[in-house]
């Protein structure tokens, strides 16, 4: 697994038809690891949140989170991400007639998970709350590895490309959106009685 997180991170040209090749399924890629991976961002954000605190503006100092509420946030956003996953490789392999590429199950949730590397590498940054912005670049650089791997697992034509990765990301900016409003709704339910 850490090669692998190396390899797509700094030789994604080069993983990419590596990854194509394994004989791997869908089933292996979710549990062998977006569920390791995903789970980094929500531990450490966990851990931000009852041991650093987050602050809400200088006037509000830093508030500490019980550990119960923050674990009720970490589990809801981890499942909320692996359902994120799967629907994102529905989507991808879908599309894939529209934009001349051909569609292969496997092959799009191979590229959702392994882009998504960056982001959920980056979770670990979450330890230290006021960093979110700093995660939140890293995670751009997913677009990237999903840029990259996308003739290659989804064998898209070169005319294609632009277009069918620019649906895509729509449509993954608007899962996240939801993700995002989701587990901030069910933090802010859980904080309130802390806060006020």
């Amino acid at each position: 697994m850490f090669q692998r997180i190396k390899d797509i991170l700094f030789k994604p040209k080069d993983t990419w038809p590596q990854i194509k090749s394994e004989a791997t399924g869908i089933k292996e890629v979710f549990m062998g690891y977006a569920m390791i991976l995903a789970a980094l961002p929500a531990i450490f954000g966990l851990l931000g949140f009852t041991l650093i605190g987050q602050s809400f503006g200088p006037i509000t100092g830093l508030f500490r989170i019980p550990f119960t509420y923050a674990l009720v946030w970490a589990i809801v956003w981890y499942v909320l991400t692996l359902v994120a996953l799967y629907v994102e490789g529905l989507v991808i392999n879908a599309l894939a007639p529209s934009f001349g590429s051909k569609q292969n199950l496997v092959n799009a949730y191979k590229l959702v998970v392994y882009s998504s590397t960056p982001a959920f590498v980056a979770g670990i940054l979450n330890i230290i709350p006021a960093l979110g912005i700093l995660v939140f670049l890293i995670g751009i650089y997913s677009f990237y590895l999903l840029f990259v791997g996308m003739p290659v697992m989804m064998e898209t034509p070169k005319e294609k490309h632009a277009g069918y990765f620019i649906v895509t990301l729509i449509v993954m900016i608007v899962i996240y959106f939801i993700i995002g409003g989701i587990s901030s709704t069910v933090m802010m339910a859980m904080w309130r009685p802390v806060l006020f």
